[in-house]
């Protein structure tokens, strides 16, 4: 009886899970929820930037986001030099670790660090977009989106205490959305001085690490809590706006901007030869050093006088003592028609000791050319007293920021006192264009004195960064500066010079704020647009 019992519970059993499984396929296919709604389908043109992150992760920035562009030609030149840039970069690396591991050990009773193995592995980061920033500073600014899944192997050997285990580091996994700003822009290779990075989010790191072959990130909680450790760390470092500054060159250098003043008191002439027929000449000076853009200043004029007595001071920014000379010439004076040239000579800056007022009389000569005959003429002498003052060392010293509101904040030593320095830089313009040609240039008026910037020919968006500089006997709070844009053609015969828009700037803001930097409408230009910087730097107070 229990052998028949046991053969037909056995295909009870089969036979009702034969007929659930065939009734629960019938109910779940031809029965319908009366809850369940079809989906609404969208385009994907209709879902915001933020659903279409979250369903499509591996799409590149430059299709998600319109403002990054698509650097794909970088990541091929990456590619290509990969395995060149793997090595120069291990070599880099290792360079500056091994002396601040050498620097550390002993206050760890460790006897030695070695890389056993450093390599990047074969695959290179990738970038995935790159926004780019346009400023009216002069600075770069880019935002590239990086990710890097590498196969980097970093086996570093630690010896202490009789043994010496090894740590490696695999797999490494880094997205990273850094921010790198170049500034300022310099016109020295490689035109920029310094480079700013920052994160401008927390970024993901994951990699694997091993000790002794023994695969670390596999002991639980130890994971994240190292993820998390790294991800705090880098970003208390450099999350923005805290930034890693590498500074490329010194910015004063590359921009060569005035590292000294040098003062010049024109005293007197001696013996000068007489050029007008029927009276003495009218002599004056021009001095100007070498290499500069700024006019010759000029001494009065001294009617009627071969041995003439000025005792008349200037004071000229030095860029580069090494190297610039210091250049002077006299010439006669006619109220009608070209001055005639009395004579010239030259004076190093090297010759100059620092602070220490030098007394120098200079025979005057027909040119420096040393073979020329006409330098053994007797054409007379000239007197001067010259003092080299160069900017203090703290202010040289500092970094390009703290360089910049420092000198915002006073002019160089040996400014006239109550005066200062005002300094004008011309960046660029656009939508400048004139009625018969188009080669921009721009004119600076200032208290009647006058500079201009080089011609840029056939150009309706012309970028100069050209700078000028007034020494001043008090601060222009009443003033302004006239600039225009002109044009010349020399093949317009009828119309050489055309003017292409001004601007009447008032200088009683930058007395007040020290710095501005904007972009004037032109008048009497229809677009025109000038973008103008001016740094006002009254003198230091004397001691």
């Amino acid at each position: 009886m229990s052998f028949f019992s046991t053969i037909f519970g056995f295909f009870g059993f089969g036979i009702g899970i034969s007929f659930g499984l065939v009734t629960g396929y019938f109910l779940f296919i031809y029965s319908e929820s009366a809850d369940v709604k079809d989906p609404e389908i969208q385009p994907l043109a209709n879902q915001d930037s933020e659903t279409l992150q979250r369903i499509t992760p591996e799409i590149p920035l430059w299709i998600k986001n319109p403002d990054f562009d698509r650097v794909d030609w970088l990541n091929r030149l990456i590619e290509y030099m990969w395995p060149y840039l793997d090595k120069a970069i291990c070599k880099t690396a290792e360079g500056i670790v091994k002396p601040m591991i050498a620097e550390q050990i002993p206050n760890y009773k460790i006897d030695s660090v070695e890389f056993e193995v450093l390599t990047l592995g074969s695959l290179p980061p990738t970038f995935q977009g790159m926004k780019v920033y346009i400023t009216d500073e002069k600075e770069l600014i880019m935002e590239p989106s990086i990710k890097w899944a590498g196969n980097p192997n970093v086996t570093v050997a630690v010896k202490a205490f009789g043994l010496k285990p090894t740590i490696q580091v695999v797999d490494l996994q880094v997205f990273l959305a850094p921010r790198v700003t170049l500034k300022p822009l310099v016109p020295s290779f490689p035109c920029f001085a310094n480079i700013f990075v920052s994160l401008m989010e927390k970024p993901h790191l994951d990699f694997g690490l091993k000790l002794v072959g023994i695969d670390l990130m596999s002991i639980p909680g130890l994971y994240r809590f190292v993820q998390e450790l790294i991800k705090d760390q880098v970003a208390n470092m450099y999350l923005w706006p805290k930034t890693l500054d590498v500074q490329i060159m010194d910015p004063a250098k590359a921009m060569r901007r005035a590292i000294g003043i040098l003062v010049v008191k024109v005293v007197r002439a001696m013996k000068l030869k007489k050029k007008d027929l029927l009276s003495a000449s009218d002599p004056y000076v021009k001095i100007k050093l070498s290499g500069d853009n700024m006019p010759a200043k000029k001494t009065t004029v001294k009617h009627k006088n071969l041995n003439p007595e000025w005792n008349e001071e200037f004071n000229l920014l030095v860029k580069d003592p090494e190297t610039q000379t210091l250049e002077f010439e006299v010439y006669d004076w006619e109220q009608v028609g070209r001055h005639d040239f009395m004579g010239m000579n030259v004076v190093a800056l090297k010759e100059l000791k620092e602070e220490e007022t030098k007394v120098i009389t200079q025979d005057l000569l027909k040119n420096m050319d040393p073979n020329d005959a006409a330098n053994d003429k007797s054409r007379g002498q000239i007197v001067m007293e010259l003092t080299y003052k160069a900017f203090k060392e703290e202010e040289m010293g500092k970094g390009f920021e703290e360089t910049e509101m420092m000198m915002m904040d006073k002019a160089p030593e040996g400014t006239p006192p109550g005066g200062g320095l005002l300094v004008v830089v011309v960046h660029e313009a656009q939508d400048v264009e004139g009625k018969y040609h188009t080669n921009p240039q721009v004119r600076l008026i200032f208290r009647g004195e006058e500079r201009k910037t080089k011609h840029v020919k056939k150009n309706r968006d012309p970028r100069w960064e050209e700078e000028f500089q007034f020494v001043v006997e008090e601060p222009p709070t009443n003033d302004k500066l006239h600039v225009e844009v002109v044009s010349t053609s020399s093949r317009n015969l009828l119309r050489q010079k055309e003017s292409l828009g001004y601007a009447d700037i008032s200088l009683a803001d930058v007395v007040t704020n020290k710095r501005i930097n904007e972009r004037y409408h032109l008048i009497d230009s229809k677009n025109g647009r000038l973008q103008i910087e001016l740094m006002w730097r009254p003198s230091q107070p004397a001691t």
